[in-house]
């Protein structure tokens, strides 16, 4: 989550990102700028998610309300992942065989 917010802030990720997932990107850096009174740094986040477990939680449930809400149009794909994987994949249009060993 961290991450997602900091890379909300960086900018680009949201110009990519759906409508949902665009407007959670916007309140979570909303509720995070107002709660540092300016431009929070990842450390100082992490500390508070961290020391605050209801500003975690408000914070996640808004996230994982977007995910619940992203939709793919015309050519492209929702993948909605949570929890912690060594290997992940993710495919689309695959046409004939396709092996993994």
């Amino acid at each position: 989550m961290t991450v997602a917010i900091a890379t909300a802030m960086a900018g680009k990720a949201v110009e990519v990102a759906s409508e949902p997932v665009r407007a959670a990107v916007a309140e979570i850096s909303r509720r995070v700028r107002e709660r540092f009174r300016g431009e929070p740094t990842e450390e100082n986040v992490q500390r508070v998610l961290d020391e605050d477990p209801e500003f975690r939680a408000e914070l996640e449930a808004i996230w994982s309300s977007a995910q619940t809400q992203a939709t793919a149009t015309a050519d492209g794909v929702v993948n909605v992942f949570n929890g912690p994987a060594e290997k992940s994949i993710q495919l689309r249009d695959v046409h004939g065989d396709f092996n993994i060993t």
